[in-house]
């Protein structure tokens, strides 16, 4: 792993949430819209963060499970995620905005005639709200969700399918995420791999993710 001399690829694809945009802040008033309606506490944007990256289900449970509360049944997850979804798309883009140097990198890799997809573990459906309501859909030849597939990251077949799409090799394709979920998914793909280091990565070194390279900002890819 290393933060410099990184090669330029056919193909790039991006996580979503820590990767291209700080979604946190929006991700924050779904999840506190929806455990106030529970009967639970808000919480701050700080945890929102830390519990960010393995799917809303995963955040709504860590959120209840760190305010002393029983588990919730899979049927009270059933209704509270439901609910955090209209919650979350009522409001998707208000304070989520793309990170330092994401678009000028899309627009320079664009003009280079380079291949971009996102492969995330968000539903395909709030991806495409979210990239299309920041002007960030342009950029890309393919999206893949977390419900696009059967199986969702850290499998392969996301990517894989994302590759296939786009007619890319996955040696020759970059993937650029900020989890070891990202890594997982990209090794088992055989996809080379680059993190984030201010991502979403549940409070794990960048460095500690396995990547081939971390990297400080967008413009280190170009």
């Amino acid at each position: 792993m290393t933060t410099n001399g990184i090669q330029s690829y056919d193909a790039y694809l991006f996580d979503l949430d820590g990767t291209l945009v700080d979604t946190a802040p929006d991700l924050m008033y779904a999840l506190n819209a929806t455990l106030v309606h529970a009967g639970y506490a808000e919480v701050g944007l700080d945890l929102t963060r830390l519990w960010v990256g393995h799917g809303a289900k995963v955040m709504l449970a860590e959120a209840v499970v760190h305010q002393g509360k029983s588990k919730l049944s899979d049927d009270q997850l059933e209704e509270y995620f439901a609910f955090f979804l209209e919650r979350y798309g009522e409001r998707i883009a208000v304070d989520s905005v793309p990170y330092p140097g994401v678009v000028d990198s899309l627009i320079a890799l664009a003009s280079r005639t380079r291949k971009l997809g996102v492969v995330t573990n968000k539903l395909q459906g709030l991806s495409m709200q979210l990239l299309r309501e920041l002007d960030l859909y342009k950029y890309f030849n393919i999206v893949v969700g977390g419900d696009t597939l059967q199986v969702r990251k850290p499998e392969p077949q996301p990517i894989l399918y994302a590759c296939n799409e786009l007619v890319s090799v996955p040696s020759e394709t970059l993937f650029v995420g900020d989890s070891t979920t990202d890594v997982k998914a990209a090794r088992a793909a055989g996809c080379p791999v680059v993190c984030m280091r201010d991502g979403y990565n549940h409070n794990t070194p960048a460095t500690e993710l396995g990547a081939d390279h971390v990297i400080d900002s967008f413009c280190q890819l170009l």
